[in-house]
Order: C-alpha cells, then sequence, then structure tokens
C-alpha cells in the first residue's frame, strides 16, 4: 500500500526539481527523501524519478502517480481538516433556505442526518428568487436552490455551489389527454400544445418556467398561461379537472396523482439541477464543513426518497 509520505516525497521533488531541495521544502532529510521514494519504486517495480546531476524530474511513471497522488493527498488533508473542525464546532446552527417541494420531501431527513453530526438546522422556506437574495447577503448560512441549462443563478463570486440532484421535469396532463398515452413527450410533440392553457408558478422569473416558455418562442409561438400559483395540489386539482396542464418536478411528484400522468420529457433542457449554495470560507477554500455535510446529507435524503426500502 502507498505510503502517503511516498507522494509528498515525490510531489515535492517534482515542485522542487532536486531530491535535496525537496527535503529543505519538507523540513525532512535528503536521505529520509530518498528512502520514501525508493520504496514508492520497489512497490511500483518501476523508477518514478530520472536522476542527474542538474536534478530529479518524474518519469512518464511518476508522472501518472503524481497525478492520482495529487487527488489522494487533497482528499487526505480535506479528511484531516473536516475532522479537526468538526471536533471544534461542537453544536454548529446553520441557517438554511429551501425552497418548498424540497422541504416536503427531503427536510426531514437531512435534520435528522445532520443533528446526529452536532448541527442544527434553523430552516427558512422561500422561493428561489428570495434565497438567491438572502444566501448572497450572507443572511443564510446555505441554502437550495434550482436552475435549468442555460440560465445561470445570478451569485455573488463568493457563493460556492455543489450539485446535489439532475431533477427531470415533467408534463403533467389530466389523464384523458390526446398526449397521455405516450410514454415520453418529444420536443415536437410538447410544441403542438401551445393552444393549450397553462399552469405557471407565480414569480415570473423561475427557471422551470422560463425554459418552457422559451421553448415556445424559439417556435414563434406563445403560451396562454391561464393561472399562476405555487400550491402543488392546487395545480394537481386543476390538471385532473381538464382546465389546465403544467410542469412538475419529478422531486414533487408522488407515485401517482388521481385524474393526472406525468410524462417524461425528451430533452435533456427539461431538466433542473438542484444545488446547494453556500459561502466561501476565507481565502476562497470552499464552503464550510457544515456546508459540505449538508450537502452529504441531501445527496443521502434524495437517495433514500428514490429508494425508500433502502434508507
Amino acid at each position: 500500500m502507498i505510503d502517503l509520505r511516498q507522494l509528498i516525497a515525490l510531489r515535492a521533488v517534482q515542485r522542487e526539481g532536486s531530491v535535496t531541495r525537496a527535503g529543505r521544502a519538507l523540513g525532512w532529510s535528503q536521505p529520509t527523501v530518498d528512502y520514501h521514494l525508493r520504496n514508492l519504486e520497489r512497490l511500483i517495480g518501476s523508477p518514478v524519478l530520472e536522476r542527474s546531476t542538474r536534478g530529479s524530474t518524474p518519469t512518464p511513471v511518476g508522472v501518472l502517480v503524481l497525478d492520482r497522488g495529487e487527488e489522494i493527498l487533497t482528499l487526505s488533508d480535506r479528511a484531516l481538516r473536516d475532522a479537526r473542525d468538526l471536533a471544534q464546532m461542537g453544536r454548529a446552527r446553520l441557517r438554511f433556505g429551501t425552497f418548498p417541494t424540497a422541504a416536503a420531501k427531503l427536510l426531514p431527513s437531512i435534520v435528522s442526518q445532520v443533528s446526529d453530526l452536532g448541527i442544527e438546522i434553523d430552516a427558512v422556506l422561500e422561493e428561489v428568487g428570495p434565497l438567491i437574495a438572502h444566501v448572497n447577503d450572507r443572511t443564510l448560512d446555505a441554502a437550495l436552490l434550482y436552475s435549468v441549462p442555460g440560465y445561470e443563478v445570478p451569485l455573488r463570486p463568493d457563493i460556492a455551489t455543489t450539485e446535489v440532484l439532475r431533477d427531470p421535469l415533467l408534463l403533467a396532463l389530466p389523464e384523458d389527454h390526446p398526449l397521455a398515452d405516450r410514454a415520453s413527450i418529444d420536443r415536437a410533440a410538447l410544441l403542438t400544445l401551445h393552444g393549450e392553457r397553462w399552469l405557471l408558478g407565480t414569480s415570473r422569473h423561475d427557471p422551470m418556467d422560463s425554459v418552457l416558455v422559451d421553448a415556445f418562442a424559439e417556435a414563434g409561438r406563445e403560451l396562454e398561461v391561464a393561472i399562476r400559483t405555487d400550491d402543488f395540489q392546487v395545480m394537481l386539482g386543476m390538471i385532473a379537472a381538464g382546465m389546465v396542464i403544467g410542469l412538475v418536478a419529478k422531486l414533487a411528484a408522488g407515485p401517482t396523482h388521481p385524474g393526472v400522468v406525468l410524462r417524461p420529457i425528451d430533452d435533456p433542457a427539461f431538466a433542473r439541477s438542484v444545488l446547494l449554495a453556500a459561502p466561501t470560507e476565507g481565502g476562497g477554500e470552499g464552503p464550510s464543513t457544515a456546508a459540505r455535510q449538508l450537502a452529504a446529507a441531501i445527496r443521502n435524503a434524495v437517495a433514500r426518497s428514490e429508494h425508500p426500502a433502502a434508507g
């Protein structure tokens, strides 16, 4: 098994250009650096350095080891730093904003997981627009947002994002609709629905609605927006009654909705990227340990919601 000190020695030689200078940079003796490099070469069965009177450079094998080794060393440093941070945190309090459909599906599992790590959640439920504003002005420690391809989230440069879910958008139709018997809806079929009455969200800048409106606009067509609401149950009731059609994110959809069928759309533009946004720490090193633990908890919550028996 590779010893981390072997990778550290090889990286230092690559940076410094010689074993002697690598020893000085590391605060090790030259024989110590040589010892770890020779052990690495024995382990691999091939030289990792080209040595000459002018210095030392990695061989092709050494370059490969360094390429993989950088990832190992970075993860090792991160693991040590996270463990130290978590040990010093005690019980941390995290102001966490999320949009309502994610809260309904994921929040109980998220809170349970991070509580075991000593993190208490103060949850704020808002639509995406206000959440972006709050995380930008740092009144939130982290926020769960979403966007779609081609629509950038207007976050400050010191806000880092991590994708926690790629969430398909589904076409919601009354069960007696002419397209309801299709297994999926392609873009051409979707564009035939320009004469339908549509239900969209209350925000006129919601990325989910924008991708739909823009798809029709590109085809020279305009949607008839019959009603706007963010109430999921109201939306389902109106669709079941044959009054409107609309888009539903898979995360929000349950297994059955009487009177409503949900069909996938065969177009990669119709999927939202669910992102955890959090301010970076000093020096731009990335989000806090608590925020990274939160991201892991969200991914676990998503997996449990998709496979309940495994949770």
